[in-house]
């Protein structure tokens, strides 16, 4: 074979080899990025329609990592990497329900909007919490149940929101009444009322609703 054969050989197999690293290059270069954002949302949501289940069909307050993980089908690292405990995967499932009623209290018609007297809208904003937890008692005793409660962002949102109808109404000491006016609407005290008590959610709101226009009485 002549020299220009072996050096025409040689080039072919440099061009074969170079394309064939050009192609896989190409491969590594593709953005994984969204295939992982994917994965995770797949998983996420997964996680939450397994936990949704588990809440509503079990005490809430004994659903474990280690269940939901094996209702919905993925690793325990998987599950840890979204959520740290049971509590915030409830919160996460409760989390919308919520948003659409803190949107009604700032954006709604009144008397849950803005514009009615502060006792009418803290009446209605009674009403509105209590057909949430009627609605997602189990969740709601997943997420807020104890001291955890008071640290959810959501009831800090439901603080600012008490202490603007005081305020409106012209307490001049608004702080130490707040978590009082909120403390009927704790899921402990809720499932305690309905299922102990046997009161209709009807009874209960009704006295609730008594109970803020008597709070923020008109013309006081």
């Amino acid at each position: 074979m002549s020299d220009d054969e072996q050096r025409g050989r040689g080039a072919a197999s440099v061009h074969r080899v170079g394309g064939l690293l050009g192609d896989l290059q190409a491969v590594d270069d593709q953005p994984v990025a969204p295939r992982r954002r994917a994965d995770a949302e797949r998983n996420r949501a997964q996680i939450l329609a397994a936990a949704e289940q588990l809440f509503a069909q079990q005490d809430p307050r004994t659903v474990t990592m280690d269940g939901i993980a094996k209702a919905a089908g993925v690793g325990r690292a998987t599950l840890y990497r979204s959520f740290p405990d049971p509590s915030s995967v409830a919160v996460a499932l409760l989390d919308e329900h919520e948003r659409l009623l803190q949107g009604q209290l700032i954006y709604g018609p009144p008397p849950l909007g803005p514009g009615a007297p502060a006792g009418e809208r803290l009446a209605a904003f009674y009403l509105a919490m209590l057909d949430l937890l009627e609605r997602h008692l189990p969740l709601a005793l997943g997420a807020e149940t104890g001291p955890a409660r008071f640290r959810t962002g959501a009831y800090g949102f439901w603080r600012v929101h008490v202490r603007t109808l005081l305020v409106d109404h012209g307490i001049q000491d608004p702080d130490p009444l707040i978590d009082i006016a909120l403390s009927p609407l704790s899921p402990e005290l809720f499932q305690f009322q309905r299922h102990e008590l046997g009161l209709s959610t009807e009874r209960i709101g009704r006295s609730l609703a008594d109970f803020a226009r008597q709070l923020l009485r008109s013309g006081e």
